[in-house]
């Protein structure tokens, strides 16, 4: 690894290190040797370094190279659980703690309707598990704060409520809530949630089409790229995703203008509209909002516009989107979405990828990323979306329309602004809704999760050629 690439955490760099290790060994067609080879070459040594044993160790790495290889095929999330990995962590809830100093009061006892209080010969509180229904009254009481809400890093991250746990520990995942946000992936500190690759794929495609000329493989690649890959230059990247054999890369921003300008029109036919671009937002109306599900606008994702776009143009074409979303690996397996896109990759696989054929960008010539405006690129950025549509109805002369967005940052704001949507006292007529906190620019599959400047993203878009969203779009539509 060059030592001027980053890794967030250890957990980070394992992943990263088994799907180069997979992607090594697809592109040399001896994928069968993958369970001998990589964890020799991840576990080093007989002393365990991250574990109990080295045979522990060993084992979960087995289960990570299963996840970069696909997966559970039986399980349709693309988010799972490595069971054998996950065993560290304390149950959640409420527990008490050494604060407690037995008072006499016993206002925990006192408050809480499920008798699940009592008390040890030292009378020291004790919380009854199989009775309590975590409603924190107790800890509300409690003149010591001695009573304490305890959540694992997962549970605390999923803001769905979708993470619980099997009698042994185990975290277990409820597909039924589950919005492939991702956000209990990288959170997890023993990396037992992976999101599973579909990389084996996209090296068969990268293969064939260097023994086939009969299609051309396009690269579609999320605006928030610009703030990944620190170590070399946005041009250097485009240049090595060329190297890896892509015919040509597009910019998602194209068809983030060709959507900004759709879902202004869209706006001003229904009145109040939520956006259709952030897949883990739409997933979240769906199953926790469906009554607000015909609110949805109708457009297709920014990913999905510009590959059908691509397709029409080119029916030939092979399209791999490239960006920092888990939740696109379930968007483009839906039924309206998968004629346009033939695989996604995240940007932590496609370091993978690049390190995996030894390509070192910060060595290549820069080469040109000019396909949208500044309206489109910024929507990588919570707010770049309503920023782009009320320039869209001004450039459409629809100026009329009394446009009020309702931007949202992380899906907890998301819930407040759907929850008075559904009553009517939503204080606005446009919801965008971006599922990570700070947009794509805080998804899961980034390379580094550190913070990110909005205006880094503005800056990048400033450097766009098409300064309106109808020139960006003039020569499509």
């Amino acid at each position: 690894m060059s030592k001027l690439r980053k890794f967030d955490t250890k957990v980070q760099y394992l992943k990263y290190k088994v799907l180069r290790e997979v992607a090594k060994h697809s592109f040399d067609d001896n994928l069968l040797e993958c369970y001998t080879d990589i964890p020799k070459t991840i576990v080093k040594g007989d002393k365990p370094t991250m574990r109990c044993c080295i045979y522990k160790e060993r084992a979960i790495v087995e289960e990570r190279i299963k996840m970069a290889m696909g997966g559970d095929k039986s399980n349709p999330n693309v988010i799972q659980v490595i069971d054998i990995a996950c065993d560290e962590c304390p149950m959640s809830g409420y527990h008490v703690t050494e604060s407690c100093r037995g008072c006499l009061a016993h206002r925990c006892e006192d408050v809480c309707k499920r008798g699940a209080i009592s008390f040890d010969e030292n009378q020291k509180a004790i919380i009854d598990k199989s009775k309590c229904v975590e409603c924190g009254q107790c800890a509300k009481v409690c003149p010591y704060s001695a009573i304490a809400n305890s959540k694992r890093p997962c549970e605390n991250a999923c803001k769905v409520k979708a993470i619980g746990h099997r009698e042994d520990g185990a975290a277990t995942i409820d597909n039924s809530k589950c919005i492939s946000c991702g956000a209990c992936v990288y959170q997890c500190p023993f990396g037992a949630i992976v999101d599973k690759s579909f990389l084996l794929d996209v090296a068969d495609l990268i293969k064939k089409s260097e023994k086939n000329q009969k299609y051309k493989l396009y690269a579609v690649v999320a605006p928030s790229i610009s703030s990944q890959f620190s170590y070399a230059k946005l041009g250097q990247v485009i240049s090595g995703i060329k190297q890896l054999g892509f015919h040509h890369v597009i910019e998602a921003a194209l068809g983030a203008d060709m959507v900004a300008f759709a879902e202004a029109k869209e706006l001003t036919e229904k009145g109040f509209l939520t956006s259709s671009c952030c897949p883990a937002f739409v997933d979240y109306i769906e199953k926790a909002f469906p009554q607000l599900a015909d609110h949805i606008s109708h457009n297709l994702s920014p990913m999905a516009t510009i590959a059908k776009y691509i397709k029409e143009t080119d029916p030939d074409a092979k399209i791999i989107f490239i960006g920092p979303c888990t939740a696109k690996k379930m968007e483009f397996q839906k039924e309206k979405v998968r004629p346009y896109i033939d695989c996604v990759l995240t940007f932590e696989e496609l370091q993978a990828l690049f390190d995996a054929r030894e390509v070192e960008l910060d060595t290549l010539p820069e080469d040109v990323l000019d396909n949208a405006s500044y309206y489109g690129r910024i929507f990588a950025r919570s707010g770049g979306l309503a920023d782009a549509v009320k320039q869209a109805l001004k450039e459409q002369n629809l100026t009329d329309f009394e446009y009020k967005p309702i931007p949202c940052d992380g899906i907890e704001a998301c819930r407040v602004a759907l929850l008075k949507a559904g009553k009517n006292v939503l204080p606005g007529n446009f919801i965008e809704g971006m599922a990570c906190n700070g947009g794509c620019i805080g998804g899961a599959g980034c390379l580094t999760h550190g913070e990110k400047d909005k205006t880094q993203v503005d800056r990048y878009g400033m450097e766009a050629l098409e300064k309106s969203i109808t020139d960006a779009i003039g020569i499509i539509v």
